[in-house]
């Protein structure tokens, strides 16, 4: 079982990987592909018949190569931007590709984020005193 830290960064490639590919290999993939293998994240490779995967990782001087073989079924690969060499995933999203979900059809709820536009925000006015008791009028800007 993985345990990934959210700051992990998933990248999966978009082609099928020749499963026969060791570290060294599946290092050379992840240079081809744009990566830095030594940067800790998780570079993810499924075969052709998508019943492998293979992750390679940069963990604390070595690297580190989790391998899965499905006896039924296969792993679904995400939905690929045309003309992208990965697909960039989150640790939620791997443990469930490992855990077999179609990630094509998976869908997650709107995440609440606080507002970002100036059109979101009011400005109200803060009322701070000085050293001899007078007040002093700030603006500040606070969410609706």
């Amino acid at each position: 079982m993985l345990s990934l830290p959210l700051s992990v960064r998933v990248f999966m490639a978009a082609a099928p990987t020749d499963m026969r590919k060791g570290f060294d290999g599946l290092a050379a993939e992840v240079q081809r592909l744009g990566g830095d293998v030594y940067d800790g994240n998780l570079y993810v490779f499924l075969s052709r018949r998508a019943d492998r995967v293979k992750i390679l990782t940069w963990e604390r001087g070595g690297l580190v190569l989790y391998t899965k073989r499905l006896e039924r079924g296969r792993f679904r690969m995400p939905a690929v931007t045309p003309g992208s060499a990965t697909v960039v995933l989150d640790g939620g999203q791997l443990i469930a590709l490992l855990d077999g979900m179609d990630l094509s059809r998976a869908r997650r709820p709107k995440w609440w984020s606080p507002a970002a536009r100036d059109g979101d925000r009011q400005i109200a006015p803060i009322v701070i005193h000085d050293a001899h008791g007078r007040p002093s009028i700030r603006q500040t800007t606070h969410n609706r």
